[in-house]
Parts: C-alpha cells; structure tokens; sequence
C-alpha cells in the first residue's frame, strides 16, 4: 500500500478492470482509521454484528454475534469493545479467543444503513472482544432489505446441527431463497475484510453441493472484496436464517468471472463471482434474534433465471 491510496494492489488491479478508478479515489477518501462520533452512536444502536477472520488451518469464516442496545460500544475513537464472542460450536470461537485480525460490519436493516470497521481483536477477559481499528468506514443503502429485530425468549447458546464438506439438500434450499449475505476475503497484508451482499431470493444461485454463485452488482467502486479475492481466493460467507435465528457458515475459494458470457443474462451483473465449497457449519441458535419479513430494496435487480 502506497501513501497516495488507501488500496492494495489487488483493489486497485479490481477497480482498473472495471475502469473505476477514479470513483475508487473518490470512495476511498470516507476510508478512516477512527470512529467518528456518528458512527459511535450508530454502534451502540445495533443489535448484531457480523465478524470475519481465519481460523487455525487458515480458512476464513463469517459468524454473527448479537446483544442487547449497547453490546458494541466506541471505548475511544480507536477501539470497538464487543460484548459477544462467538459459542463454542462457532467455527471462529478458537480464533476468536485470541488476537486475530477481523473484518466487521454492523447493519441496521431498519434503515438501510451499514458500517465497516476492520482491525485487530483481543479478547476483553470477560468473554468478549476489544477491536482496535484500522479502517473505519461507512457503505450505501443499496441492496439491504428492510426488516427489525425481534427477541426470541428462551433462546440457548449457537450449536451444531451439520458440519460437512459440502452442502446439504437442505442448505442448498436455504442458500438459493436467500437475500442476504456476508462474504469475508483477505488482503495481502493480512487485513480481513466483511462485507454485505444483497438481492431478491435466488440471486445466490447454487449451481451444486459445492459451488456458489452470485452476481456482483454496482456499489461503491472500492471493490474491497473483489480485489482481496484478485490476490487470495479464500473466502467465507454468512447465509442468516433471519426467521429463525440459525446461520449458514461456509467457506472456501472464490474467483471473479468478469467475462461478457458470464454475466450474461443476470440482471444487474456487472460481473460474477463463482465459490468452490469446501467446508460448511450449520448452527442453530446462533443468535438470540428473528427479524421481521423483508421489505426488499428498491435497488435489487430482479434474481434472473
């Protein structure tokens, strides 16, 4: 990383395929290393978080963690404290437990609104994590789907219900009517990043037990996942069963198409990203929330054939 951008060569090598460059810089001037006191309040708000990191054989994971209004909190403009860490049965409950680097974003499905903050997290000692941050930035309302949080009473700890290379008939249901996602990749210098991905159901499309693929529609122009996946393919997702409060934890290798041909009667596909499954976790209970049914955005293309 130079001194004149905030990217990695893989970022820029993305946004110079989808000739961007200039929107990038223009992006890349909201990318700070402090949480700014909007964004504070914004955290202490929140009712989840999703968290991104590697686990000790190196494979990246997307897992939520979730609370009462005030389980993240801006301690200082540097660091988040994050009253949650992930259950036992969490893929990422080992690496949690000690420094890691994640990848976060904080979504308020209400409002449309979503933030980033990546860095470095420790545990607090008391069974969660402090995040010091590294990259604090905020993303358009584009493609979230409206929905509120509802507690569920009785809710118990996250557990393993499947665990498998590959997925389940029944996985492969819940993947293909999602409309919402989270996709955790890696950059060279060992930063990890989460982001949102959303759609009307059937944009992620399952084309067998182990193997994935989505269209990537028109964002912000950082191309912060594409272009850690131009250098790293690992990649990790997060499907939420938002009516149950179950999860969907996948990981494996990632590759952009950005070929004509393959975007190619997908709606709204600038290009397409392709994922090679290679290890799933089920979990049920992974949060002690349900939400509300989706209002979808105004912004989704239609899902395509």
């Amino acid at each position: 990383m130079t001194t004149a951008t905030p990217y990695h060569p893989g970022e820029r090598a993305a946004q110079a395929r989808a000739g961007r460059l200039d929107r990038a810089d223009h992006s890349g001037r909201a990318i700070g290393s402090t949480i700014p006191a909007v964004a504070a309040r914004f955290l202490t708000e929140r009712r989840m978080l999703v968290v991104g990191a590697a686990d000790a054989d190196g494979r990246l994971w997307a897992t939520q963690l979730s609370g009462a209004q005030g389980f993240l909190r801006a301690a200082d403009e540097h660091t988040l404290t994050v009253a949650a860490r992930p259950d036992d049965d969490d893929p990422l409950a080992a690496a949690l437990a000690a420094p890691a680097e994640v990848g976060t974003i904080a979504l308020d499905p209400a409002a449309r609104r979503r933030m980033r903050l990546n860095g470095r997290s420790v545990p607090d000692g008391r069974g969660g994590l402090v995040v010091t941050a590294d990259q604090v930035y905020a993303n358009c309302p584009k493609y979230i789907q409206r929905r509120s949080p509802v507690d569920r009473p009785g809710a118990g700890a996250a557990r393993r219900v499947a665990v498998g290379a590959a997925l389940s008939t029944a996985q492969q249901l819940l993947a293909s009517t999602a409309d919402t996602f989270f996709v955790t990749t890696a950059g060279p210098d060992g930063r990890v990043d989460a982001s949102h991905r959303g759609g009307n159901p059937g944009f992620l499309r399952v084309l067998g037990p182990d193997r994935l693929r989505w269209p990537d529609y028109a964002g912000n122009s950082m191309f912060m996942t594409l272009g850690n996946l131009e250098l790293d393919p690992r990649a990790g997702l997060l499907i939420p069963d938002w009516e149950t409060g179950g999860s969907l934890l996948i990981t494996g290798e990632a590759r952009t198409d950005w070929s004509d041909p393959a975007r190619a009667g997908v709606p709204g596909a600038e290009r397409v990203v392709d994922l090679t499954v290679t290890g799933v976790v089920e979990l049920a209970d992974a949060t002690p929330l349900t939400w509300t049914g989706a209002e979808y955005s105004p912004a989704n293309p239609p899902a395509g054939s």
